[in-house]
């Protein structure tokens, strides 16, 4: 059913069809193709702007999440084994990743036009900028990785430490925000996705977390992860307010499809 074909229709020449697919089938009876009664392309275009809006939301905490990742990750190697760390093998669990790892560096800092990074090599012989430096210009899934590969030992758990977890739910949680973060920069579909990748469920968190929900690959998951993060990051935040308000915004989007348990509002991370 439409309200508007007119609207429909444009809409259609401008999103394609296979996109917004997914977001139809929830108006499907199942197994079938046939629509159930009342749902129309007005409910089905109201969840992937909700969907939109939640990418839009996750995206901005997630800078401020992994500036300080960066920030920690340069400090703590650089107190401990001085600031080009990154370079030396023997601070890595497997020598083959390393060489991955700096070879993605490179790259990632060969295509940078940053006017710190150009008057670096312009000056110095070295391959890489200090750490700090390296970092800023670096994809998060490379900074991701160069944590997990990492040799188990203080400095590594000092970052974790910082954020109140262990450094083996340091690098799952680490894995699980790349992996979504790159699902809301090709704008897909998030908000009902069973994600492919399971964070770990820490034993024990400094701060508040959250009761472990029966379903921990979905969106509810990842989003009390990202609220974890921001108690340190930036105690004022206000992703709890704001998912409460978009749910608002939408109110036929259903929250267990997004895996929020149903007292989700009364856990005091989300408070």
């Amino acid at each position: 059913m439409f309200a508007d074909e007119n609207r429909a229709q444009h809409l259609l020449e401008n999103i394609n069809l296979f996109r917004l697919k997914s977001y139809l089938l929830p108006f499907r009876t199942t197994n079938s193709r046939i629509f159930k009664v009342g749902a129309s392309f007005e409910d089905a275009y109201s969840i992937y702007k909700f969907d939109s809006e939640l990418r839009k939301l996750i995206c901005s905490e997630l800078e401020k999440i992994e500036v300080s990742i960066r920030t920690r990750l340069s400090l703590a190697m650089s107190e401990e084994t001085g600031i080009y760390w990154f370079e030396n093998s023997d601070n890595f669990r497997d020598e083959t990743r390393h060489h991955g790892l700096l070879s993605s560096l490179l790259i990632e800092l060969n295509r940078s036009d940053d006017e710190a990074i150009i008057d670096f090599k312009r000056k110095y012989a070295n391959d890489f900028p200090p750490s700090w430096m390296t970092f800023e210009v670096s994809s998060f899934g490379t900074i991701s990785m160069m944590y997990r590969w990492l040799k188990p030992g203080l400095p590594k758990r000092k970052v974790a430490r910082y954020y109140g977890i262990s450094d083996t739910v340091m690098e799952s949680w680490l894995h699980a925000i790349v992996y979504v973060r790159n699902i809301c920069a090709h704008h897909s579909r998030l908000w009902n996705r069973k994600l492919s990748i399971n964070a770990l469920i820490p034993r024990n968190t400094r701060l508040p977390f959250i009761s472990i929900p029966s379903d921990t690959k979905r969106v509810y998951f990842i989003l009390s992860i990202l609220l974890y993060f921001l108690q340190v990051v930036n105690p004022q935040n206000t992703l709890a307010i704001r998912v409460k308000s978009l749910f608002g915004k939408y109110p036929n989007v259903d929250p267990n499809a997004m895996g929020f348990p149903d007292n989700w509002a009364e856990e005091s991370l989300w408070q």
